[in-house]
């Protein structure tokens, strides 16, 4: 039977719909930063479907280390000029948005499964080159943060991070969103296949004492 992380790890990916506090350990992931509206610019589609080839290229080349499923689409957001603190406030101008998507891949992934995977999606699907010249293999550690289900759609989010936000404040944490601790989302569901009031997003922030 397949790893799935959402399954093995359910206290990471499948929140309640009121929050809560999550010490979140290392994770290996492939990453692409960007900047813009997601649902307008090429520069986030094109990011989205090379972390997607490259992740099954690993996946589909290691199956003798590790049969798991692909962990879903993950994102790290601010504001081009760093202005977004947390607190619920709608952002009304997307193209500002300044984004780090990625995809969780297994702690087994080093440096050499990674260039031999970007060969593998190169031969594959020579559109992809110039972007797959912008992916990173990292190790993250977001450490103690606090997370929400959000159900809906995604630009009804600012209701559940107001929630999630003052949930951490009247338990006695501060907000620790900056340059390297950001605002994350996981997205559970396909928004091409789900109607946007049944998205399930993950939405975590980091917090400290």
């Amino acid at each position: 039977m397949p790893i799935d992380f959402k399954k093995t790890q359910k206290e990471l990916h499948l929140p309640k719909i009121t929050p809560s506090v999550v010490g979140v350990p290392p994770m290996v992931f492939i990453a692409i930063d960007g900047v813009g509206d997601p649902n307008t610019s090429a520069a986030y589609a094109a990011a989205v479907a090379t972390l997607y080839a490259l992740s099954y290229a690993i996946k589909m080349g290691n199956k003798a280390i590790l049969e798991y499923v692909v962990p879903p689409l993950e994102g790290f957001w601010t504001i081009e000029d760093d202005t977004f603190k947390g607190g619920g406030s709608p952002i009304l101008d997307k193209s500002k948005f300044a984004w780090t998507m990625l995809i969780r891949q297994p702690d087994f992934v080093s440096e050499t499964i990674f260039d031999n995977a970007k060969e593998v999606v190169v031969r594959k699907n020579p559109s992809l080159v110039a972007e797959l010249k912008n992916v990173r293999l990292i190790s993250f550690v977001e450490g103690l943060c606090v997370q929400i289900m959000h159900i809906g759609a995604y630009d009804d989010e600012p209701a559940s991070i107001a929630k999630l936000d003052n949930y951490a404040v009247e338990n006695g944490y501060i907000i620790d969103i900056s340059n390297t601790r950001r605002h994350h989302e996981i997205y559970l569901s396909d928004p091409r296949k789900i109607a946007s009031e049944k998205l399930k997003t993950v939405i975590r922030h980091p917090i400290k004492l």
